[in-house]
């Protein structure tokens, strides 16, 4: 028999800044920590109870995808999903409180996005369902060869997918045994770093930056020069002027990370004669390219590359999720055979499975559909956030909203600290991060970076007013003073 929780519906904040989601599997933690729900109870159906709740499914799907992670609950196919067998009867609240949810503290920790944090995809609309039939449908599959050493360039119908996909999308014409798969964006940065630098090589660095860049490259032990990025990008004369020999350049071309400005096609030349001229490489991170809300997705600074010195750098995290861990490498012919003997030696390859995987949602054509899906949510939940943002602050703001990208860059009138704003935030749930932690050498300004993905329209006025509540003893006093 299916047990119905006795607390009504209405207790759902539907405005409020807490998810659904999170709201739902509050609710069915607490009802069996209390005993209202005990070991073996069958809980409603996902389309049951979405339908009696008037939520949409994924939202009662991603709450119900909490407490199994937790070992909460279990599903036993036609049997339905009950609470886990294995929690003790005698389960009370205290000790649920001994193991308390996922932490939200810091953006990047596991569990539920901090408000308006960056970085994530709509983990709240990712399709489960048929990411769990794929990884089911690889499991029937599995043979004993897939239980050797993978290859340490990866799994080869992944590559071949990934090599179509930048093809169509990104006029990028590759080989697709110039694709290397990594561990995330990160790996691939890594494993570039190591190849391509000695100690002591002088690096080009956009500025401001993405903080894990700078940091790599610190670690590397290179000289860092920082080149400032202005309406067209990193200036590429100011980095031939600092460092014309510089051994690597990295760059954000076609969403500049955190300006969001795109790279001009008069400086995109620029900085491929230079590296042509000085024996050098440009490393390439193409983030968030695939979300462009203006006109077409601009093509890949890898796509004018004649002398083959653009390392191109894409990853899943933003566009499938972040913890898949999978990233991918465009080599040049050359660096190729190295790449991948420092790869093997490295780690030996990545999983096969996951990349089994991934090959497969873009191989059956779900990857496209996604982000077709993604590409037009997005657009949605970004204008009702700016909206909502620009009606809470009126002209104590300035929402800069370019082309394309999954975060926004609030800049505020008068003298005001983002770093203070930022802490203000953060202390209410937000994952607001402050533009001027981005800046190398050169002022980038004041401002507030947010982002949008996992902001339903109909949550946005209500979000924009809970941050302007947060931030208001800054802002007012400000206000007041200017």
């Amino acid at each position: 028999m299916t047990k119905r929780l006795n607390r009504p519906a209405t207790d759902l904040v539907r405005s409020g800044g807490t998810p659904l989601s999170r709201q739902l599997y509050e609710r069915f933690r607490s009802a069996i920590a209390t005993g209202q729900l005990r070991p073996g109870d069958r809980l409603p159906s996902i389309r049951g109870l979405a339908d009696e709740l008037a939520m949409a499914r994924g939202t009662v799907d991603a709450a119900y995808a909490m407490l199994a992670g937790e070992g909460y609950i279990v599903t036993r196919g036609q049997a339905g999903t009950i609470v886990s067998p294995e929690l003790r009867d005698a389960v009370t609240l205290d000790d649920v409180a001994k193991f308390p949810a996922r932490s939200t503290g810091r953006p990047g920790a596991r569990g539920e996005p901090l408000l308006l944090q960056m970085g994530l995809p709509a983990v709240d609309l990712f399709p489960r369902k048929l990411w769990t039939h794929l990884i089911a449908r690889e499991a029937r599959r599995s043979s004993a060869a897939d239980m050797m050493y993978p290859d340490p360039a990866g799994y080869e119908p992944l590559r071949q997918a990934i090599a179509a996909y930048l093809g169509s999308s990104r006029g990028i014409a590759c080989d697709w045994r110039q694709v290397l798969v990594t561990n995330g964006f990160q790996g691939g940065l890594d494993l570039s770093l190591r190849i391509l630098l000695r100690r002591g090589d002088r690096v080009w660095i956009e500025d401001p930056c993405f903080p894990p860049v700078r940091s790599a490259l610190e670690m590397a032990r290179a000289k860092l020069v920082a080149v400032p990025v202005d309406a067209e990008g990193m200036r590429v004369t100011e980095g031939v002027k600092q460092a014309r020999r510089a051994r690597i350049a990295v760059v954000t071309p076609s969403h500049q990370s955190p300006l969001g400005v795109s790279l001009s096609l008069p400086r995109r030349m620029a900085l491929l004669r230079w590296a042509d001229h000085a024996d050098a490489y440009v490393i390439e991170d193409d983030y968030d390219s695939e979300f462009r809300f203006v006109g077409r997705p601009l093509p890949a600074l890898k796509s004018l590359d004649r002398g083959q010195r653009v390392i191109y750098s894409g990853t899943f995290s933003k566009t499938l999720f972040p913890g898949l861990r999978l990233g991918y490498l465009v080599l040049p012919d050359r660096l190729l055979d190295t790449f991948i003997a420092m790869g093997a030696g490295q780690s030996s390859g990545l999983s096969t499975f996951s990349q089994r995987v991934a090959a497969g949602f873009m191989a059956d054509g779900h990857f496209a559909r996604h982000l077709k899906r993604m590409r037009k949510l997005y657009a949605a939940r970004r204008a009702a956030l700016a909206a909502a943002l620009n009606t809470e602050f009126g002209g104590r703001i300035r929402v800069e909203l370019q082309p394309g990208g999954m975060h926004l860059l609030l800049r505020f009138v008068g003298r005001v600290r983002d770093v203070r704003l930022a802490q203000l935030a953060r202390a209410d749930g937000f994952g607001a991060e402050p533009l001027s932690n981005r800046s190398v050498h050169h002022d980038c300004g004041q401002g507030l970076l947010v982002g949008f993905t996992n902001v339903a329209e109909a949550d946005a006025p209500a979000i924009a007013k809970r941050l302007r509540r947060a931030i208001e003893p800054v802002t007012a006093r400000r206000a007041r003073t200017d």
